[in-house]
């Protein structure tokens, strides 16, 4: 697997991570019915990827995956292992704040969590509150870094003047092939100020089908040139060939989407390769 910088952190993550978000259904049968469906095939795909050396995790209070993740960890060298989690947005008071994250220690059945994440803004709730309750956090060794979700540009620069003692390590925002509106303005933000972006739905969620013929010539002699990679496996590397802080995590649900998703590491896109792909995609609009 390789690594690179998150960010200002000082800490190296694998390429890619992996989300552990897994649908609506899924999210209201953890907590209406204390049902996780296809729980096993889960487990067994985040393990798959953590035995490839991907040991970025992706999970949120709201997803119900942290008791899910604390199964997968176990047995595990804590010290090796990212967990990023996030608190809901109406817990962003204060007290909520100190209380959900002391809640997601306990469902990660850890000491702390590397990353903590607003999910999403709150106009009801300052910001410089939520913020003090973070580096409260930070302090008292419950969290390493701080991170934001859905943010607008202009949340995001409110969130980070809201930082007394810490710095805004990342940024979760969708991201992908067919979704590329952060690049207008968040994009170019993170990358002047060395934040680092977590990208979901890298995958376009769904959107990204190779029926048009334009992008579907061009994955095919893509495919080719590398040795036979999926269409996945190629939208993958275009993050990784086109950008230096951007990770992007895909669903962790099934192991044989995780072990498709590790061979898209090792190799990189040309330049051609990239105008190509997102012209095809542009062309099909």
């Amino acid at each position: 697997m390789e690594f690179r910088e998150f960010g200002k952190t000082g800490h190296k993550l694998p390429l890619f991570g992996m989300g552990t978000y897994y649908d609506p259904g899924w999210i209201a049968a953890a907590k209406l019915l204390r049902m996780k469906p296809r729980s096993d095939m889960h487990l067994k795909a985040i393990n798959t990827g953590l035995d490839n050396g991907i040991n970025f995790i992706d999970t949120a209070e709201i997803y119900g995956t942290e008791p899910l993740v604390a199964k997968a960890i176990s047995g595990r060298k804590r010290n090796d292992i990212f967990i990023a989690t996030k608190v809901w947005r109406s817990n962003l008071e204060y007290d909520s704040v100190i209380k959900a994250c002391n809640g997601s220690l306990k469902n990660l059945q850890t000491s702390y969590i590397d990353l903590y994440q607003i999910h999403f803004p709150n106009k009801r709730v300052k910001i410089s509150e939520t913020m003090r309750a973070m580096e409260y956090l930070v302090k008292e060794g419950k969290i390493r870094y701080i991170g934001i979700s859905n943010f607008s540009l202009r949340q995001m620069l409110e969130a980070e003047e809201a930082l007394k003692a810490n710095e805004l390590a990342s940024t979760q925002m969708p991201y992908s092939l067919v979704d590329r509106k952060i690049e207008k303005d968040i994009l170019p933000h993170c990358r002047e100020a060395k934040i680092a972006i977590l990208a979901y739905y890298p995958l376009g969620h769904g959107k990204l089908g190779s029926e048009n013929a334009s992008l579907s010539a061009a994955v095919a002699d893509i495919s080719r040139n590398h040795g036979g990679k999926s269409l996945s496996q190629i939208a993958l590397n275009w993050f990784y060939s086109k950008h230096e802080n951007v990770f992007p995590i895909p669903r962790a649900a099934n192991p044989l989407h995780v072990t498709e998703n590790v061979g898209s590491v090792g190799w990189a896109l040309s330049t051609d390769e990239i105008s190509r792909l997102e012209g095809a995609i542009f062309s099909a609009k």
